[in-house]
């Protein structure tokens, strides 16, 4: 989703630092300059790979973050890496991550939290004086608040630093929620409000003459400088830095890991506690709401397409077996159209004066918001685009693809196409069929992911069965038999293993 910043409303459619800032250290502070090898915190404008020296591994196919009810129900793993500049934690991160072999990752690095320098600080790190190893350097109160969000399971915004420039280029990356969140930095265990949100603490422990020579060939070989000024640096800024404020913290580190990433032993000791923990916190998700609703009122939020002459007469050629294959499309495209224009009812509008040609003043309505988006639930949901298309014009289209895990039988979220700044919008989500509601309820989840307290939903479907009743917040619009309706919502699951769905 991007869990997209929140969005004003959401259709789903089924048819078919100043002084006080030392104040939340744990250490007192100094200063000096530290130009290492920048990481990057892991985004979705990235390819959802993790490329290691023995493969690559697919990071997408995310697993339910919520209950049958929708709400939160487990918070993600925070695995804190700390240690000394070219100590190895991207290393050791990655290894992590390759012998996990878990699904949808998230690795946030300190390096995108630099603070934003003024002029002044911008002419003291041109001439290599800026001290970026002091925890002032860092933007603490935004880097926590990311860190909080993403635990939470919500979409973040990551800043993107230009070490250039020394400032935030424009553009922000969006990182989402995930099962495992590794957060490594030089600062990792600095911070008091930071510590609290980290579930396991890694420090990662390296030679410091080690150290050194990986910055003499960092810098030598990638940045041209001379070995003279390396060396001046280190001694001035990162060593120091290293002995007041990153090495202290080595004592609140669940696990010491000697000689970075080549220590397998302690990564594989890692590895095995972080499963145990992931295998607590498992959903089982579809089958709760195959029986959270049972024997249940349909809840009020569910509204059927009036059965009119019209649609009871298009249902009776879908429905006959004997139909052609192009009366099928045909009138199936009829009645996703009249779907999405009954669901459009349910957008806010407001009363709109206008002067008609002959001068009368005319009181009517307009749509009360900013933009209508269209996010389809791939595959089935395209077939619902050429419809909203013909009704609102030129309406911007997400895409989303969820599939069933066939080990688990939950569904997963494996890829994410939205709109730019679709939290400003009024969202309708089309799927072509509803079941449990699992996978609808993952969509709304992930369009909902960011601060979403303020959003309207509705749901519009072709096909309907307990799931509407796990998404009370959600308007539910679908078109069918309400007899029918009934039969699939009160029947549903009652063998356990199957369930019907109705045109």
């Amino acid at each position: 989703g991007q869990e997209v910043t929140c969005c004003s409303s959401v259709l789903l459619f089924c048819s078919g630092g100043g002084e006080g800032s030392l104040d939340r250290l744990l250490t007192s502070v100094s200063s000096g300059l530290s130009p290492r090898k920048r990481t990057t915190s892991q985004c979705k404008s990235e390819p959802p790979l993790l490329r290691t020296s023995k493969r690559t591994i697919y990071t997408a196919g995310r697993p339910p973050w919520y209950n049958e009810h929708g709400t939160q129900s487990k918070e993600a793993f925070v695995i804190g890496l700390c240690g000394g500049s070219a100590s190895g934690k991207t290393t050791v991160a990655r290894k992590i991550i390759e012998a996990l072999d878990v699904p949808w990752v998230v690795l946030l690095s300190m390096d995108s939290f630099y603070k934003v320098l003024t002029h002044e600080q911008q002419v003291t790190a041109a001439s290599n004086d800026y001290n970026f190893d002091h925890p002032d350097a860092f933007d603490f109160g935004l880097l926590a608040h990311t860190l909080r969000k993403l635990k939470l399971g919500k979409s973040v915004k990551i800043p993107v630093y230009d070490f250039t420039t020394h400032g935030r280029q424009k553009d922000w990356k969006t990182v989402y929620g995930a099962s495992v969140i590794i957060f490594e930095g030089i600062m990792a265990f600095a911070d008091k409000e930071l510590l609290q949100l980290l579930d396991m603490k890694i420090f990662v422990e390296t030679d410091s003459d080690i150290r050194l020579v990986r910055r003499l060939q960092r810098d030598i070989t990638e940045r041209g400088r001379d070995i003279d000024g390396v060396i001046k640096q280190y001694n001035k800024f990162v060593k120091p830095a290293f002995e007041q404020y990153i090495e202290p913290t080595m004592r609140l580190a669940d696990i010491v890991v000697p000689r970075g990433g080549g220590n397998m032993v302690a990564i594989d000791l890692i590895v095995q506690h972080v499963h145990s923990q992931l295998e607590e916190r498992e959903l089982s998700v579809r089958a709760a709401l195959a029986s959270a609703h049972q024997a249940q009122p349909l809840p009020q939020t569910l509204s059927v397409l009036e059965s009119t002459p019209q649609v009871r007469g298009m249902h009776t050629i879908i429905r006959n077996k004997e139909t052609s294959r192009d009366e099928f499309i045909f009138y199936s495209k009829r009645l996703m159209r009249l779907l999405i224009e009954r669901a459009l009812s349910f957008l806010p509008s407001e009363s709109h004066i206008v002067q008609t040609p002959q001068g009368e003043d005319y009181e009517g309505r307009t749509f009360h918001g900013k933009r209508i988006t269209g996010v389809s639930i791939l595959r089935a949901g395209e077939t619902m685009e050429p419809a909203l298309r013909a009704v609102c014009k030129d309406v911007r289209i997400g895409k989303i693809l969820i599939q069933t895990n066939q080990d688990t039988g939950e569904p997963e979220l494996h890829y994410l196409r939205l709109p730019k700044d679709i939290g400003e919008d009024h969202v309708i989500l089309m799927d072509c069929t509803v079941s449990t509601g699992a996978a609808a309820m993952m969509a709304v989840r992930v369009l909902l992911v960011g601060d979403s307290d303020g959003l309207h939903r509705v749901l519009m479907d072709c096909t309907v069965s307990t799931g509407a009743a796990a998404m009370m917040a959600v308007r539910v619009l679908l078109v069918g038999d309400s007899d029918g309706l009934h039969r699939v919502y009160w029947g549903c699951w009652h063998d356990g293993h199957t369930y019907e769905s109705y045109w």
